[in-house]
């Protein structure tokens, strides 16, 4: 990537019956916004037309064939159809979701050509995304499967770093599913992501307790004792700085994580209630641990109000800014990496 050109930012439009396309609209309404990226949307010119008529967005937009074509300064739509699929705000349809995942599919296409340098996906809906060729809970399953590394669901808003040992799998198999390998891979993952992707030399991680309290020492059950303490003595012995397991029900109420740069919790609504009632709004689910970035907003599909011009954006926009900060700081770090004496040397220099 040259110097002085900017990061090519790719967008999935997500459902075109929810708020994706208009959180999206509104970003880039903001001419400022082209200061930082050059946006693709991945969609069709007839389809954001008729959204930004709908929403009374006032934008103007370059219209492309590939995203390797777009042009700086100026919002860049794919044209991945030719087809007007039926918008129908508010409605979970089996079009919207078929035309959500062609948007996603060219989308990871150009982010694993080089066409774009990160990716931010706007919302889906995991029920009618589902189809033959694709049956993947949601884009973090699909990600996973495209792209290289091993994924980890992180919830991110400022200092509030929430990971996920599990993630959309039902209650009743998540203390099956933790085993001491998983663990393992989820710290380390974690562990890496904050150094390269934010900038943190050595990172402090709390792992929360499976069950109430952390078993209460096997009194409510033995998971906590049997899995995780182990491994969190294992790896800390070896220079990692992972404590707990720490009782979810107190952790945040007492501010405890403040402590840490980052908290794996068991699983999705362990983690992700805390999370959300924190920071919504504000929050941005990224995928670390992949060899591409990716970000969305930490809202769904909102159809209750899709349609109506009254989304607010404000995630979206965190997730497009936290896009370009892990990406600079990912392509620092691999440059530091490769000339361990570079940043000495520069230093010097001054």
């Amino acid at each position: 990537m040259k110097e002085n050109q900017k990061i090519k930012l790719g967008i999935s439009i997500g459902d075109l019956n929810g708020i994706g396309c208009e959180v999206a609209l509104k970003t880039f309404e903001d001419p400022r916004m082209m200061d930082f990226c050059t946006p693709i949307i991945f969609a069709s010119n007839k389809t954001v037309s008729q959204q930004k008529s709908d929403l009374g967005i006032d934008i103007t937009f370059n219209g492309v064939r590939e995203a390797s074509q777009a042009v700086e300064g100026k919002i860049n739509i794919v044209n991945v159809w030719k087809e007007v699929p039926k918008i129908e705000f508010g409605q979970a349809t089996q079009e919207g979701g078929s035309y959500a995942i062609k948007s996603l599919r060219a989308a990871v296409s150009a982010l694993k050509d080089g066409n774009i340098d990160v990716l931010v996906t706007a919302p889906i809906n995991k029920n009618n995304i589902q189809s033959e060729d694709f049956k993947f809970p949601g884009h973090t399953d699909y990600l996973a499967q495209e792209l290289n590394g091993e994924s980890l669901m992180f919830m991110v808003a400022d200092t509030l770093r929430v990971g996920l040992l599990t993630d959309h799998i039902a209650v009743k198999d998540v203390a099956q599913a933790i085993t001491p390998s998983l663990v393992r891979h989820k710290i380390a993952t974690m562990e890496k992501s904050l150094k390269m992707d934010f900038g943190i030399r050595k990172p402090k991680i709390a792992l929360l307790g499976i069950n109430p309290h952390s078993g209460d020492n096997g009194t409510i059950g033995e998971e906590d004792d049997k899995i995780l303490k182990p491994v969190i003595k294992e790896l800390f012995n070896k220079g990692t700085l992972v404590y707990g397991p720490y009782s979810a029900d107190s952790f945040f109420g007492s501010d405890n994580h403040k402590n840490f740069d980052a908290i794996l919790a068991a699983y999705h609504d362990q983690g992700l209630i805390p999370f959300k009632t924190l920071s919504f709004g504000k929050g941005v689910n990224y995928t670390a641990g992949l060899d591409k970035v990716r970000t969305s907003p930490d809202h769904g599909t909102a159809y209750e109000i899709a349609g109506k011009g009254q989304a607010d954006n404000s995630s979206f926009k965190e997730a497009v800014f936290m896009a370009i900060e892990v990406f600079k700081n990912r392509t620092e770090y691999m440059e530091l990496s490769k000339n361990p004496l570079k940043k000495q040397k520069t230093k010097r220099a001054s």
